[in-house]
């Protein structure tokens, strides 16, 4: 089977040389170029064509977000294995939405990173543990609250259509409320006005459409 051509992108020399030893002593990779910059990531990527780029985040010049950018844009079948110290929210979620296919913290082990260089080369996304639970964090996140409901309203005004939507008159919605009653009338006209309906049947309709009117609305 054909060794996995890897491309090592991290300005540390010392980094470089131990993902390399590493990555010598196995057969299924094969090093075929280092970059100690991401202007050099990028040529040399977009010359060499390796299957998998190594990519620190941090190097002088052009980051690696960057330079992942600007490889995936004329080489998008490479696959970027971010590797670095990185851990922060920012940084992965810049990195995944550059394009990167993994993401691994310096420090992984020797298993843990030719397992993710298998996986990038196969096509397949893969994030270290620390990494995985801030991505499984995030899509877990509550989804943004809907936009509301006629925002033309006041928030009085959408009280009393909640109140209409459920039947109430404008005595009860008076109580309910503790509004005096000329007020809850003007509050009516004004939300007949705005819906732009006839009566006060037609914005209850629109209301109970809306979703308004029901238990807590």
């Amino acid at each position: 089977m054909r060794p996995i051509r890897v491309l090592i992108a991290d300005d540390h020399p010392l980094f470089r040389d131990g993902m390399h030893g590493l990555l010598d002593s196995v057969e299924e990779t094969e090093v075929v170029g280092e970059a100690a910059t991401g202007e050099e990531a990028v040529s040399q990527a977009l010359e060499l064509l390796p299957e998998v780029v190594l990519m620190d985040i941090n190097m002088p010049g052009m980051s690696g977000i960057a330079a992942t950018r600007g490889i995936l844009d004329q080489e998008p079948n490479i696959g970027i294995l971010v590797v670095t110290m990185l851990e922060d929210d920012d940084s992965v979620f810049a990195a995944m939405r550059a394009g990167a296919q993994g993401y691994l913290l310096k420090g992984a082990g020797q298993e843990e990173i030719l397992r993710a260089i298998r996986a990038v080369a196969n096509g397949e996304a893969i994030f270290g543990p620390g990494v995985a639970r801030r991505v499984m964090h995030l899509f877990a996140a509550e989804k943004p609250e809907a936009p509301q409901a006629f925002p033309q309203l006041t928030d009085r005004e959408r009280e009393v259509l909640a109140l209409i939507a459920r039947g109430q008159g404008n005595a009860d919605i008076s109580a309910t409320l503790s509004l005096s009653l000329k007020t809850v009338q003007n509050h009516v006209s004004n939300i007949l006005r705005k819906l732009r309906v006839a009566d006060r049947t037609q914005a209850a309709i629109r209301a109970r459409e809306a979703g308004l009117g029901g238990d807590g609305s």
